[in-house]
């Protein structure tokens, strides 16, 4: 059964992202006094009493405006209103009832939805309080004094949004495990993220313009094509660190490498324009060192003057510069044509098989016994490394623990042939493998 959606919309600036944060129990929106800072929705599941709920932050609403970014950000907020069961509409205590508010409220009216209006920054009750009574105007029932930053009343609303809930959810403790495949979009700002999600989803889900570093947060979108289910994390471009001025960049880059942490595969974009650089290979390196499955999109190909080595020559370069992770698979598309990208299913499908890919012992010491006899383990000083038997202890990333007489003995550059032994039997395309060797005593 699915969970119930509650959309946090109001004006910018009203404290939309610190409730979600205090619902949500962890810093998950930005919280910035910029007005705008929130620019694209964010999900989180919130638990509240016998209630699962899925609560959404959107970016503020401005009913009048020509800003390309302010434009976009209302029809973000409306896609959320459109999907959600409840909407919990913030207004400013501090401020008071202003036009915008009024406006916001004669759109959540057409929606036909039920509506929770709070009254944020009450931070003394019994001093604020009448700051309240303004808000009956709006014609929205009761308005809930609350004070977010402070955490004030929060739970007298939450109980009003889940009066609401249409469908009363069942919780099961045995609940299936959640078969989805987490997918990270990372790379440099304006490479093409939010299109090529754009277009594997069919709609407008992310904010899409030529403006470098237009999705701050990094955002959940879940998808079903074929008989899989997929959750694509489209994250905010990393910069270079002398180019990080402002603390919110800050805040961009931790998303980011939060959004690989918790993704089974990392899809990084590489601008086929500019081709691949230091910064790519850094991002790069977020997704190897987590041990993720990791695939390279390159996109813009549609840009590229293409002759019959063009690929090639591309692909080389890439090998080069990321060379610690040549088992990435790489594949040219264009967002804007939409060119080959129906295949970066089939290749997350694949990559993530293989980041799972579970080989048992006896099958995997076969390949390690003929391996031994090609290639004779190295000696020092006349002491040879033996390495007894080898099994796969844990996958995502797969892991193997290698059995030796002396872990000195056993050199990188041996491990590593090992691995490629290994990779040619089983393939494990798309994939890193991590080696562990331990001492086994005679």
């Amino acid at each position: 059964m699915r969970k119930n959606i509650v959309a946090v919309v109001g004006r910018p600036n009203v404290g939309k992202s610190s409730l979600f944060n205090a619902l949500a129990g962890k810093r998950i929106s930005i919280v910035e006094d910029t007005p705008g800072v929130t620019r694209d929705r964010i999900y989180q599941d919130v638990d509240w009493l016998s209630h699962t709920f899925t609560l959404v932050d959107t970016g503020g609403i401005e009913p009048d405006t020509s800003d390309q970014i302010l434009m976009q950000m209302r029809i973000q907020a409306e896609l959320a209103i459109e999907t959600a069961d409840v909407i919990l509409f913030l207004v400013d205590g501090r401020n008071g009832l202003v036009d915008a508010d009024a406006q916001v409220a004669d759109l959540l009216r057409r929606a036909d939805k039920p509506v929770v209006l709070a009254v944020n920054k009450i931070d003394a009750y019994e001093r604020d309080v009448a700051n309240i009574y303004e808000f009956y105007e709006l014609g929205l029932g009761d308005p809930h004094a609350i004070s977010a930053a402070n955490r004030q009343g929060l739970g007298d609303l939450m109980d009003e949004v889940v009066k609401h809930f249409p469908v009363k959810e069942e919780n099961h403790g045995d609940e299936e495990e959640d078969d989805r495949i987490r997918v990270a979009v990372v790379g440099k700002p304006n490479v093409g993220k939010s299109s090529i999600i754009n277009r594997l989803i069919g709609k407008d889900r992310l904010l899409v313009s030529d403006i470098a570093g237009t999705t701050r947060d990094a955002i959940d979108t879940e998808v079903h094509y074929g008989e899989r289910d997929y959750v694509f994390i489209d994250t905010a471009g990393l910069r270079r660190k002398s180019k990080i001025k402002e603390q919110l960049e800050r805040y961009m880059i931790v998303r980011s490498v939060a959004a690989v942490e918790r993704a089974q595969v990392v899809v990084l974009v590489i601008d086929a324009s500019e081709g691949v650089t230091e910064q790519d290979a850094k991002i790069a390196g977020l997704a190897h060192e987590n041990g993720k499955a990791v695939i390279i999109a390159v996109n813009k190909w549609d840009l590229i003057e293409k002759d019959n080595k063009t690929v090639n020559t591309f692909t080389a370069k890439i090998r080069s510069t990321l060379s610690f992770m040549p088992y990435a698979e790489i594949l040219f598309v264009s967002a804007e044509t939409g060119q080959r990208l129906t295949k970066l299913y089939d290749l997350i499908d694949m990559v993530s098989e293989n980041h799972a890919m579970r080989i048992a012992t006896g099958v995997l010491n076969e390949v390690l016994t003929r391996a031994l006899v090609m290639q004779q383990p190295p000696a020092d000083r006349g002491k040879p490394l033996k390495i007894f038997y080898m099994t796969q202890v844990s996958v995502r990333p797969p892991t193997f623990v290698l059995f030796v007489n002396d872990r000195e003995l056993a050199h990188f550059s041996y491990v590593r042939y090992i691995e490629n032994q290994i990779r040619e039997a089983f393939g494990f395309r798309g994939t890193p493998l991590k080696f562990i060797v331990r001492e086994k005593e005679q």
